[in-house]
């Protein structure tokens, strides 16, 4: 059976919060799916994917950064669907870094081809003149989006919660494009809030999601994001690596990182009442890890805890 044809059910793990006996926390532990299509990228790739195989496209075009998760997640969805896969990667310079970059030689080895342009090529690439250059170059392609968000993607992530997750008060997840989101909103009960914890600086978000969310239970939480994408410091290091002793999970310092450290200080600042059962979504990402280190080690901080 084809990957992306497979039910994925995840678990939910509890947390002890030692400092709120009276909150409930739970991990729906989504990064379990799969090394590198894992979390969200599998719920919004897989009818993509779907759709594509049945188009008979010949290959997956997308975008992505140089430590992109997305890039690393179509590569391999490519690879096992034997779908060739095309990456236009958003930095000229990156061209010559391939086997230094754990994200992109990893992409490569799965068969991707790389494609590097200038930031502000980059900046054009949602306009049907930069698409049809593209169609002018490689053919026929199935487009996916930068971070993999479209209406499929929605379908996809609604597919995340499960009837018994309706016990819970609070669901929390990290945002980024605001698709994985915009899906556990559209498939919460009436009586349960969704708080989205934005890894970006800045409430623009808050427009994005609407275009997919069908319900108003919900909350952007812009507190969190450590300066804005990609940006981190000690304080978030030793939180992540202390959760990780703790729990034995491992976070990501770009997305759930952020969110569980903002969601630990909302509870000890007394956000949820007594008895509040939340939660928490564990959308992947991992594989940035990596890459993250070796930015760290040139600048002589602390690195993150890996297995």
């Amino acid at each position: 059976m084809n990957f992306f044809n497979s039910t994925q059910i995840s678990y939910n793990q509890s947390i002890n919060l030692s400092f709120a006996k009276n909150v409930i926390l739970d991990v729906k532990r989504e990064d379990q799916i799969h090394p590198y299509i894992s979390g969200n990228k599998f719920r919004k790739l897989k009818y993509n994917i779907l759709v594509a195989r049945s188009k008979q496209s010949p290959s997956l075009l997308t975008f992505g950064g140089a430590f992109s998760n997305h890039i690393a997640a179509v590569a391999e969805a490519g690879k096992l669907s034997n779908i060739n896969t095309i990456g236009v990667i958003r930095g000229e310079e990156l061209s010559h870094k391939i086997d230094t970059n754990p994200t992109l030689k990893y992409a490569k080895l799965c068969g991707m081809k790389l494609i590097f342009v200038s930031r502000a090529d980059y900046k054009l690439k949602n306009t049907q003149n930069f698409i049809n250059k593209l169609k002018l170059k490689f053919g026929d392609f199935y487009l996916i989006p930068e971070g993999g968000t479209n209406n499929l993607a929605i379908k996809g992530c609604e597919e995340i919660l499960q009837p018994n997750d309706k016990v819970y008060d609070f669901v929390c997840c990290s945002v980024g494009t605001g698709g994985t989101i915009a899906g556990i909103i559209n498939s919460t009960c009436d009586q349960q809030k969704v708080l989205g914890f934005s890894s970006l600086k800045g409430d623009f978000l808050n427009k994005d999601i609407s275009k997919f969310a069908n319900t108003k239970n919900w909350e952007l939480i812009t507190d969190y994001h450590f300066g804005g994408y990609g940006k981190i410091n000690d304080q978030l290091i030793t939180f992540i690596n202390s959760f990780k002793s703790n729990t034995n999970i491992q976070l990501d310092p770009i997305y759930t990182g952020k969110m569980f450290y903002g969601l630990f200080e909302m509870i000890k600042n007394g956000y949820f009442k007594p008895n509040t059962k939340i939660l928490a979504i564990h959308t992947g990402g991992l594989q940035g890890i990596s890459g993250m280190n070796l930015k760290l080690k040139q600048q002589n901080k602390p690195l993150i805890t890996l297995d």
